[in-house]
């Protein structure tokens, strides 16, 4: 930001360029680091590495740096690689706050800056300087402060023609420059000088933002500071288009596995990508680092603490032990092939302790892993067509591919995710336009909701899918959520209710596909004990859980304030526990209660339309 300025023009300094930032201090002898760069380049970030230098932004004031610099960073931290911005305006508030724009002042910030970014690189730290720094021999010299220390410096000119950062001008500083209320603006009246040689050019007045992010990525990865793999893409599991005649004809003279429901949902998730960087069935390796981790561990840590296995029975193990590859068959369609299979004991015990904390019999999907078989297999997994139910709901049956790519086309520079196996009432959508809101106050200009109900597999006293669709859709036919900026899409995994464990599966697989954002709310993949009848899990450990696991850094969680019926306000308000009397709170068990005896729950509970399909969906039970 420029507030002053004494001059045009640059004037000539009486230093010669060698005394740019001379030594002053006396008796001062430099300290060598008993840590080496390698090493600390281990310890920072989860990524190995140093990977330590500085993205130095120029260009106008309005050119975007500050918007292209943040964004960077965020990505960067997202995918665990350490980052910091360094802007002007935040600079001067602090260190340069006893700084104007003369030529000199504007010589020291610079220098400043310089000097602190290199400190930053030399932590290991990609330090990105977003500065107008209109003069050549300022960026020279912090360029030369870089090389001398060793370390890699980018110059990077966002480049806006001046009109359009007029255009832009968001600060208002382009309108008092030329009311004539500031002196010495960049642009205006005081000379910029454009890079001669950058690393790279951003023109940011026919780029978006993500495109200029991508190129910022594409030269941090030439030159070795990001790896490739910081932003891996969706795994698909489908034998490509090219090769697939080929690969049915495979199929049809393969041995087979018959495969029930439940096994093709999984088959669904890994085909689409929701499990990457699985290339199929867990192997025995990797179950193993799921089953006691709840992390892949090969090639980084990456949260992943449910087990995506393929139960068989002894009699096919016996049958199919030593094969390369084999088909599976479900509902009398070979539908994927398994290479290179490996058999392992499926010790279902173990399993169900670990996974869920109990080895109940009564626990519903416990039930189907006890009743399975006793050998697991893993592969590598082709799946020959994509998968459709034909239940008139395909459509919302989005991958994580389809669903970035909506997210491009909407604009979208922040995706805030909301997992759901139950009809939406106002205090979930209260909580989804806080966290909108939230994001907007944030700088956020574009949130997108995906409210993402589970498709898969569901205990039996859980409203259906297809009721539960045209639920939501009443809830943003009422306006209650805004359609245009919300995706409704169906997410095929089964229900597991697994409680905390299976939380940060619902949540990885939505940053697979692109959140950013991930709302968690009260007792996330819970129910009640089969036993007791009490919780099965402590209803606050699955939004704590969430903030410390790892694997999930390129998700920001946001926890489920408590909201109730405002008996006041008449409406789903945040609670309050000062004006206690004023909240009631309305149960799933009595909501569903109200529905079955055909009542209407109070005002401002749920989107009348939306509560009338629920009524009808406990009617169509009672004709059953």
């Amino acid at each position: 930001m420029e507030t002053s300025g004494n001059s045009h023009k640059k004037q000539k300094l009486s230093n010669a360029p060698e005394s740019w930032g001379m030594q002053r201090a006396t008796n001062v002898t430099y300290q060598a680091h008993h840590v080496s760069r390698n090493k600390r380049g281990q310890a920072v970030g989860t990524r190995g590495g140093f990977r330590g230098c500085t993205v130095w932004l120029t260009g106008l004031s309005g050119a975007g740096k500050t918007t292209v610099s943040m964004a960077l960073e965020e990505h960067l931290v997202c995918h665990g690689i350490p980052c910091y911005t360094l802007d002007g305006d935040n600079i001067r508030q602090g260190l340069n706050k006893n700084l104007g724009f003369s030529p000199e002042d504007r010589e020291e910030n610079i220098r400043r800056i310089a000097e602190v970014a290199k400190l930053f690189a030399d932590a290991g730290l990609v330090c990105i300087a977003s500065f107008i720094s209109p003069y050549s021999r300022d960026r020279l010299n912090a360029r030369k402060i870089h090389e001398a220390a060793g370390l890699p410096f980018f110059e990077v000119f966002v480049d806006a023609p001046l009109d359009v950062c007029e255009q832009r001008d968001v600060k208002g500083l382009y309108k008092r420059a030329r009311a004539g209320e500031i002196r010495g603006f960049t642009g205006i009246d005081s000379e910029y000088e454009k890079p001669e040689a950058p690393e790279l050019v951003l023109k940011t007045d026919s780029c978006s933002v993500n495109e200029s992010i991508q190129q910022l990525l594409d030269l941090l990865q030439e030159r070795d500071i990001v790896p490739v793999d910081a932003s891996y893409e969706v795994k698909e599991l489908y034998v490509p288009e090219n090769k697939l005649d080929l690969a049915k004809a495979d199929a049809e003279t393969l041995p087979a596995i018959e495969i029930g429901k439940v096994d093709m949902q999984w088959v669904q998730v890994l085909a689409e990508g929701w499990a990457t960087p699985l290339n199929g069935f867990m192997r025995e390796r990797e179950y193993l680092q799921c089953l006691h981790f709840d992390c892949l561990l090969d090639g980084g840590v990456i949260n992943m603490s449910v087990p995506v296995v393929l139960p068989v029975s002894g009699a096919d193990k016996e049958r199919l032990d030593g094969c390369t590859a084999v088909a599976l068959v479900y509902g009398g369609w070979r539908v994927a092939i398994l290479r290179n299979p490996e058999f392992y004991e499926h010790r279902k015990e173990e399993r169900c302790a670990r996974q869920w904390g109990t080895t109940s019999k009564d626990h519903p999907y416990i039930k189907m892993v006890m009743e399975s078989g006793d050998w697991l297999v893993g592969g590598d997994l082709q799946v020959l067509d994509r998968i459709y139910w034909n239940d008139g709901l395909d459509a919302y049956r989005l991958t994580p591919t389809e669903l970035k790519q909506k997210f491009k086309e909407m604009n979208a520079d922040a995706v805030f995710a909301f997992q759901l196996r139950n009809p939406v009432h106002n205090g979930h959508a209260l909580l989804m336009q806080d966290t909108q809101r939230r994001l907007i106050e944030r700088g956020y200009r574009r949130p997108v909701l995906l409210l993402h109900p589970l498709g898969g597999w569901t205990k039996d006293d859980d409203v259906p899918l297809p009721w539960r669709m045209r639920q939501h859709a009443a809830v943003l036919e009422e306006g209650v959520l805004d359609p245009n900026s919300t995706i409704v899409a169906i997410f095929p995994s089964p229900m597991m209710y697994a409680g905390p464990t299976e939380v940060q599966w619902h949540c990885r697989a939505r940053m697979v596909a692109g959140a950013n954002f991930y709302i968690v709310g009260r007792d996330p993949a819970g129910m009640p004990h089969p036993d007791t009848g009490k919780d099965l899990y402590e209803p606050t450990h699955g939004a704590k859980v969430l903030t410390m696991a790892p694997g999930l850094i390129s998700l920001e969680i946001v926890p489920f304030k408590v909201a109730a019926y405002n008996k006041v306000k008449k409406a789903m308000d945040f609670y309050d526990p000062k004006n206690h009397g004023d909240y009631d709170f309305i149960s799933g068990t009595r909501m569903r209660r109200m529905a079955r005896e055909d009542q209407n729950p109070p005002e401002g509970f749920m989107a009348p339309k939306a509560w009338t399909v629920l009524k009808e969906y406990y009617k169509s039970l009672e004709k059953a």
